[in-house]
This record gives structure tokens, sequence and C-alpha cells, in this order.
């Protein structure tokens, strides 16, 4: 007898859940296409409804929509499922099983349509939850303690910088004298440079 290990996604959370069909519930999907409608009473979920989005056979080649049949088939992919673009116009020759389910296929993907009253995703939210209070801690630990405004330190007040001196070089102090020294009157010149010559000769010894 056929066994399947299914997939079940919700698109509104993103959360998906793993269970086992086996006997009647893998027979009532046998038959079944990539894109088909499934009741979830015919797989022992009652209240669902389901949609096959794809699977995998024993050996993980994938099913493909645009593959008719329930043979593995070599094709030249361009995109789509199995292939993994590395750059523009890259064709890749790829292995891929069809579309319809048959008893060489290993797991089903199912998407929710319509929910029931039972809780599949409940170990799924309780992990997430516990991840995001890990993660809330790891951030708790890495922010450093706030502190209160009465712990903050009293701002210091800027000290006044003392006046420096500036060394002259002695040129040009005497330069700024001479500059500084009040310019003569032309009558005060001639009666010292008379007190100079009289001065000049007083000093020349007298002939014998």
């Amino acid at each position: 007898m056929p066994e399947f290990k299914l997939v079940i996604s919700n698109p509104k959370n993103g959360f998906s859940a793993q269970r086992e069909a086996k006997e009647s519930a893998a027979k009532a999907l046998i038959g079944l296409k990539i894109g088909d409608s499934v009741a979830g009473d015919s797989i022992g979920l009652p209240g669902f409804e389901f949609q096959v989005t794809g699977g995998s056979d024993y050996c993980g080649f994938p099913m493909r929509k645009d593959i008719r049949g329930v043979g593995r088939k070599k094709i030249l992919a361009v995109s789509g499922v199995g292939f993994r673009r590395f750059e523009k116009g890259i064709r890749q020759r790829k292995t891929v099983c069809g579309n319809t389910i048959h008893e060489r296929i290993a797991q089903v993907n199912l998407k929710i349509v319509k929910e029931g009253k039972e809780n599949l995703f409940e170990s799924a939210e309780k992990k997430a939850t516990e991840n995001k209070a890990a993660k809330e801690a790891k951030r708790a630990e890495k922010k450093p303690a706030d502190k209160k405004p009465d712990d903050k330190p009293a701002e210091k007040k800027a000290e006044p910088k003392p006046a420096e001196k500036k060394i002259e070089h002695p040129e040009k102090k005497e330069h700024k004298a001479a500059e500084q020294k009040p310019a003569e009157h032309p009558a005060e010149k001639k009666e010292h440079a008379a007190e100079n010559k009289e001065a000049k000769q007083a000093e020349k010894p007298k002939e014998a």
C-alpha cells in the first residue's frame, strides 16, 4: 500500500505542518494532478479543503505542472520547479516528474483553501513564539542599562585658556621703537647739526 508524507501550508501566516497519509487517505490522492482540490474528509482532516501544489518522488525528483503523466522526463529547463537561475539566458537539462500523483510519489504538497476546526499549526506557532522570545532576550542583553536622569555626570565648565605670550624678534623691536619716535622739526635738525659740528671741532687737537 502506498504511503505519502503530506506537507500542509497556510498561505495566510506562512506556517507549515506535516502529516502522513496511509491506506484510504493515500488512495484518495492517487490520480490527482497539480492544481486539483482535495476534500479534507478524504484524508482524515474534516472541515478542510486543500489544493495540490506539488510534490516529489522517492528519489527526490520534483513534480512539475507543465509535464503530463506519471513518469520521469528530461527537459531543457529555463525556469520553474527544479531550476535555479544563475545568469539570464541560461538553460539546464533537468530530470523531473509528471504532474500526476502515483504510487512512487513520496511527498505531496498541499495548500489550505478552506480552514477547519482543528489547529494543524499548534507546534509551529509554539516554536515561532519561543524563537521570538529568545531573540528579544538576546537583544535585551546587548542593550546597555538605561541611565536615570539623576545619574548623569555633571558637565565640566570649560576653563579659560591663559593668554599666550608672543616672543618678538629683537630686530622687530628696534624697528617698532624707531617708528614710535616723533619726527624732528627742520629747525631742530639744524640746531642739532650745529651742536654736533662744534663738538667735533672741540675734540680736534690744536696745532702747535
